[in-house]
C-alpha cells in the first residue's frame, strides 16, 4: 500500500476517453506525471486539484480500453496513481453547445477533456443549438448526470462571433467594465493640471516621438535620442498610468483583476477603460502627458553606462507610424515619391531616425553576442472589413522601425530591473528560466529527423540551430520547436534572469497601459523616488507578490484567448478558399493524423486515413509518422502541398489533405462533422458520468489540433 510519502497534490487532466493523468504540483517535466486508470479518477474533471496516492512500483498495468503507445502505464518509467480527494474544482462554469432530446436540455462541453453532457434541469429559455454557458450546480456520480443551470446565451453555435464570445468567457475575459469603475474614469481630467506637473522632470520641449502601428490608440511608449560626443543619450518616456490608477481604488482593483489586455484580429479587450488607455494616459501628440522616463547613456558599442529614472511631462512631437519610419529608412527605395514627400514632412526628425537606427543595430549586435535567441517564429495579421469580416491573413514582419523599438525597450526593461536589483527595492521581475533537462531531450529528438543537433542547453547552442536553418523553408518549425522547447517566461519577485534575452535583470516597465506588472513596477520607483518608508516599501512587496501571481495567471488565460480566436478568423478565412491547393510545412503529429502550417499561420489537420494508403507508426518523440509498407515519413518541418477540405468558424477546425496521395475513399462530411451534430443516446435515462462505455461516441468527438512578442 502507498505510504504517505505517496500521497501528493496536483492537477488532474482528463483526455475524454477515460483514462487521465495527475500533473503533481511544482512538476518540471513531463516524467513526472502519473498515469490514471479508468474507474480511478474519484469523478474528478479535468483541470480539478486533486489529491493523489501512487500505486506501488511493479510491472505496468495493462488497462482495457486504452490505446497502445497513449503516453500512459506503457511509457518507461510512467509511475501509476489514483485519486483520493477532489481538492478544488476546476470547472464552476462550461461552455458548450445546446442539445434539446427527449424533452431534455442538455450541454455538450467545448472541452473535449470533460466526461460528458451536463444537463439542464427544468425550464430553460435556450433554443437547440446555441452556444452558451452553463454554472455548474452538481458534478455528477456514477448513476446521475452532472447539472448546471444556465448562465450565458453566446447565439447559434456555427457563428464566429458567438464562438469568440464564448471563448472571452471561458477565460475571464470580460468586455464591459463594472459600472464604478466606469464612473472613477470618467470622473479624471483628460487634461493635465498644473498641480500634476509640480516637481517633475520638464521634457516638454524636447525632441520625443512615438511609433506604433497605424492603428493603434492605446500608445504607452515613446522615444528620444541624442549624441553627446561619442555617446547616446537615449530617453525611453512610459505613460504614468500609476498617477490615475491609485492603490485600493475601483479602477485598481479591476486592473489586477484583468492583468493584461486581451488583442485578438480587429479588436481589443482593454486592461483600463478607454478614458484612460486611449484618453488622459496614451501619449498622444501635441497634448501634455505624464511619464516616467528611462534616461540611458550609452557608449558606442551600446552598452549603458549610466542611467536615471525621473517622473516627468512630456509632449510628443509627431505620432509616427512602422510603416512611414520603415519607408523613410529604406535606402533601396531612393527615388520613390512617396518616400520623398515623407522625408519633406518629417525633416526635422529625420536625422534622428537614422540616430535611432543605427543605436538599435548596435544594441541588437551587443543582444546576439552574449547570446540572445533570434527566434523566427511564424506570426500573423489578420485584415478584417468593416464589418470584422477576414479578408486576408498576412505574415507580420519586422521592419528596422518595429527592431527600433523592440531595442530601445528591452534596453529600458533591463535598466530599470538593475536599478531595482541594486536597491534591494520591491519589484515584479519578467523571468525565464533554462529549458528542462526532459524538453531538451524531446528537442532533440524532434530535430534528429532534420540532421540537427543540440550540444547542450545553452543559449549560444540553440541558437546554433537556429542559425543554420536561417533563411531555409524550414527555420519557422524549427524555430517554433526550440520555442516549445522552452520554459514558459512568467512574473516573479525573485530575480531570476531572462534565459531568451540572455538578460541578468529584466522585468516589464514599457507597456502600463496594458499590463499590470508594468503598473507595479512604476509604482516600485515611484517609492523609491518619494523615499518612501520601511512600512510602504513592506505593503509594496507584499502586493508585488500577489501581482506577480495574478499576472502570470491571466497572461496565460490572455494568450489563449487569443489563439483561439485566432483560430476561428483563420477557419472563417479558408471558408472562402475550400478547393485550393496552399503550400504547407508538416507543424505536428498525432497517431490521428498530421497538423500543417501554410506560410501565413493557418494550421489545418490531415486524418491518418487521407495519407497514401499505409499503416502508420507515430513517433512521439519525434512527432513523426511513418508508413510501416513504403517507409514513407512526415517529420515535423517537412514541406507539403496540401488542399482545403472544410472550415468551421464555429469551431476553428481546418481540415486539409495530400493533393496526390488519395487512395482510400473520402467521405469529407465524415471528417468534418462536430461533436454538437452528433446523436445524443435514444433513451430516457441520463448519460453515465465517470464509466466510459466504449460504445459512448455521442458525447466524444476525436481531438482537436493545437500573436507582436511577449519577452
Amino acid at each position: 500500500m502507498p505510504t504517505n510519502n505517496d500521497i501528493l497534490t496536483g492537477r488532474y487532466q482528463g483526455t475524454g476517453r477515460g483514462f487521465g493523468f495527475f500533473i503533481p504540483d511544482g512538476a518540471s517535466s513531463r516524467s513526472e506525471d502519473c498515469f490514471i486508470p479508468p474507474h480511478r479518477e474519484l469523478g474528478a474533471w479535468d483541470g480539478d486539484h486533486v489529491e493523489a496516492a501512487l500505486e506501488p512500483e511493479g510491472p505496468a498495468l495493462c488497462v482495457r480500453g486504452v490505446p497502445s503507445g497513449c503516453a500512459g502505464p506503457t511509457q518507461p518509467g510512467r509511475r501509476i496513481a489514483h485519486i483520493t480527494a477532489i481538492l478544488e474544482r476546476g470547472n464552476p462554469t462550461v461552455t458548450g453547445v445546446i442539445r434539446k432530446e427527449n424533452r431534455q436540455i442538455w450541454l455538450l462541453p467545448d472541452n473535449e477533456r470533460l466526461p460528458g453532457a451536463i444537463k439542464l434541469p427544468g425550464k430553460t429559455k435556450v433554443r437547440d443549438g446555441e452556444r452558451a454557458a452553463v454554472r455548474v450546480s452538481s458534478y455528477g456520480t456514477l448513476s446521475t448526470p452532472p447539472l448546471g443551470t444556465l448562465d450565458a446565451d453566446f447565439g447559434p453555435s456555427g457563428s464566429r462571433m458567438a464562438a469568440v464570445e464564448a471563448i472571452l468567457y471561458r477565460q475571464g475575459v470580460e468586455r464591459e467594465f463594472p459600472d464604478e469603475v466606469t464612473r472613477e474614469a470618467q470622473a479624471i481630467s483628460q487634461t493635465v493640471p498644473a498641480e500634476a506637473i509640480e516637481r517633475r522632470l520638464d521634457l516638454r520641449e524636447e525632441l520625443i516621438i512615438t511609433i506604433d502601428g497605424a492603428a493603434t490608440k492605446d500608445i504607452d511608449d515613446a522615444i528620444s535620442l541624442k549624441r553627446e560626443g561619442e555617446n547616446w543619450l537615449l530617453g525611453v518616456h512610459i505613460a504614468d498610468v500609476s498617477h490615475y490608477v491609485l492603490p485600493g481604488s475601483a479602477l485598481d482593483e479591476e486592473a489586477f483583476s484583468r492583468g493584461t489586455s486581451v488583442y485578438f484580429a480587429d479588436q481589443v479587450v482593454p486592461m483600463l477603460p478607454v478614458a484612460l488607455s486611449n484618453g488622459i494616459c496614451s501619449l498622444n501628440p501635441g497634448v501634455d502627458r505624464l511619464a516616467l522616463s528611462c534616461l540611458m547613456t550609452l557608449n558606442k558599442s551600446g552598452e549603458v553606462v549610466s542611467h536615471s529614472i525621473a517622473a516627468s511631462v512630456i509632449c510628443s512631437k509627431e505620432r509616427m507610424t512602422y510603416e512611414d519610419c520603415n519607408l523613410l529608412l529604406d535606402s533601396s527605395r531612393e527615388g520613390d515619391p512617396l518616400r520623398a514627400s515623407l522625408a519633406e514632412k518629417y525633416a526635422h526628425i529625420l536625422p534622428m531616425l537614422r540616430d535611432m537606427a543605427e543605436l538599435s543595430r548596435r544594441l541588437e549586435k551587443r543582444r546576439m553576442d552574449r547570446g540572445s535567441l533570434d527566434l523566427e517564429t511564424q506570426e500573423s495579421y489578420i485584415l478584417c472589413d468593416s464589418l470584422g469580416k477576414p479578408v486576408d491573413i498576412l505574415p507580420r514582419s519586422q521592419g528596422v522601425s518595429e527592431k527600433l523599438i523592440e531595442s530601445f525597450m528591452l534596453a529600458a526593461n533591463e535598466t530599470v530591473a538593475h536599478h531595482l536589483f541594486d536597491l534591494h527595492a520591491p519589484a515584479v521581475y519578467r523571468i525565464h528560466e533554462k529549458p528542462s533537462q526532459d524538453k531538451l531531450d524531446t528537442l532533440r529528438a524532434m530535430l534528429s529527423p532534420l540532421g540537427l543537433t543540440v550540444k547542450d542547453g545553452s543559449a549560444h547552442s540553440l541558437q546554433k540551430v537556429l542559425n543554420a536553418v536561417k533563411g531555409k523553408p524550414e527555420a519557422p518549425a524549427v524555430g517554433m520547436m526550440v520555442l516549445r522547447s522552452m520554459m514558459k517566461a512568467r512574473y516573479s519577485t525573485e530575480n531570476l534572469g531572462h534565459f531568451g534575452l540572455a538578460a541578468p535583470y529584466y522585468c516589464h516597465f514599457t507597456s502600463p497601459i496594458r499590463r499590470y506588472p508594468d503598473l507595479m513596477v512604476h509604482r516600485c520607483l515611484h517609492a523609491l523616488l518619494s523615499h518612501a518608508g520601511t512600512k510602504q516599501l513592506g505593503r509594496l512587496r507584499k502586493s508585488c507578490e500577489s501581482a506577480a501571481v495574478q499576472s502570470s495567471q491571466r497572461e496565460i488565460a490572455a494568450q489563449t484567448a487569443e489563439r483561439d480566436i485566432d483560430k476561428l478568423y483563420f477557419a472563417d478565412y479558408m471558408q472562402g478558399h475550400i478547393g485550393e491547393v496552399f503550400s504547407a510545412a508538416v507543424s505536428g503529429a498525432t497517431r490521428f493524423g498530421l497538423f500543417a502550417a501554410l506560410g501565413n499561420g493557418v494550421e489545418g489537420f490531415i486524418p491518418v486515413e487521407t495519407l497514401p494508403q499505409d499503416h502508420y507508426a507515430y513517433d512521439e518523440a519525434s512527432l513523426t509518422l511513418t508508413g510501416e509498407r513504403t517507409g514513407r515519413s512526415f517529420p515535423f518541418g517537412m514541406a507539403l502541398e496540401v488542399i482545403c477540405i472544410s472550415a468551421d468558424p464555429g469551431t476553428g477546425r481546418i481540415e486539409f489533405r495530400l493533393p496526390d496521395g488519395q487512395e482510400a475513399p473520402f467521405k469529407p462530411e465524415e471528417h468534418s462533422r462536430s461533436r454538437e451534430k452528433r446523436p445524443l443516446p435514444k433513451t430516457s435515462k441520463p448519460p453515465i458520468h465517470g464509466k466510459r462505455p466504449s460504445n459512448r461516441r455521442s458525447m466524444h468527438v476525436p481531438k482537436r489540433g493545437r500573436k507582436g512578442k511577449r519577452r
